[in-house]
């Protein structure tokens, strides 16, 4: 098994004629990921190395069967574009896109949360599934197929980590990057129970940053729900108080929301905390014997 993509996913590319859709849908494909289409208003009819594009999300859907959308619509026009992509019915949305405004992600969290549908991002990498699907924008070479569950807030991080854990021989089943904006779609929690529930996901790696609770809040659900083990990285051990530091989540207002105090809660609980991406890759490998 894995999570959220696999060989049954059926992508359809919101933005797909744009440069970085029209790039990322392809590479996609060439991975071996099921795109069945792409959809850009006004461009309905044309193909994209094989990929039919439509007019609508919902003709899309409805004539292709697919069952995920990846969104690539500029950021003005992005919060639309989620909103079109939960009305088609689609089980899974990946909004890779950056700059939505948090008042925009806020509707959008509220609307989401009446139904059943699953939100990744935005300005997230995407998920990958070595071996059987990624949709987004993963370097897929880093990732091999395996035993861990891998979720982060920070997508060079997730590839320097997966990197890391191949190093020592330990592949992932499906690695997460669930965006580093102060509202996105699913959280820590949401995702470390998915991995729970999968049966070929023998480790969870969570990868966290400062700024927010979501990682004390992850500690405590662990602790509480818990049975697969889980070890974590915490990045910004060095970021000054009140300086934003590459996401728009990751700041820090006096002593909530530092990389101490989140290392500090997760150990609280009993769960391993990494120095730096080598020292939880080990701590991995060690959890696993």
């Amino acid at each position: 098994m894995s999570i959220l993509v696999d060989g049954n996913t059926r992508l359809v590319v919101q933005g797909i004629t744009g440069r970085e859709g029209q790039f990322h849908a392809t590479r996609n494909k060439a991975y071996g990921t099921n795109v069945v289409a792409g959809v850009t208003p006004g461009k309905g009819g044309q193909d994209i190395e094989g990929i039919p594009v439509f007019n609508t999300l919902h003709q899309a859907v409805t004539e292709t069967e697919a069952n995920t959308a990846m969104v690539f619509v500029p950021p003005r026009f992005a919060a639309d574009a989620i909103y079109e992509a939960i009305e088609s019915g689609v089980e899974l949305i990946i909004a890779i896109t950056e700059g939505i405004p948090a008042h925009d992600m806020l509707n959008i969290y509220t609307h989401l949360r009446r139904g059943n549908q699953t939100l990744i991002g935005p300005n997230c990498p995407g998920v990958i599934s070595p071996g059987k699907a990624t949709v987004g924008i993963m370097p897929t070479q880093v990732f091999n197929p395996g035993r861990v569950g891998l979720v982060s807030r920070s997508g060079t991080l997730t590839y320097q980590i997966s990197k890391e854990l191949a190093l020592l021989g330990i592949g992932q089943s499906t690695v997460v990057g669930i965006g580093g904006d102060p509202v996105v779609g699913s959280s820590f929690i949401d995702i470390i129970s998915k991995f729970e529930d999968d049966d070929e996901t023998d480790l969870v790696v969570m990868v966290g940053e400062i700024g927010g609770n979501e990682e004390e809040k992850a500690a405590e659900y662990i602790a509480a729900n818990m049975k697969t083990p889980v070890v974590s990285y915490i990045a910004g051990f060095q970021a000054p108080p009140g300086k934003q530091m590459g996401h728009a989540g990751a700041i820090i207002t006096g002593s909530s929301g530092t990389a101490q105090g989140k290392k500090e809660a997760l150990e609280a609980k009993g769960i391993r905390v990494g120095t730096n991406p080598t020292e939880v890759a080990q701590f991995a490998k060690e959890a696993l014997r």
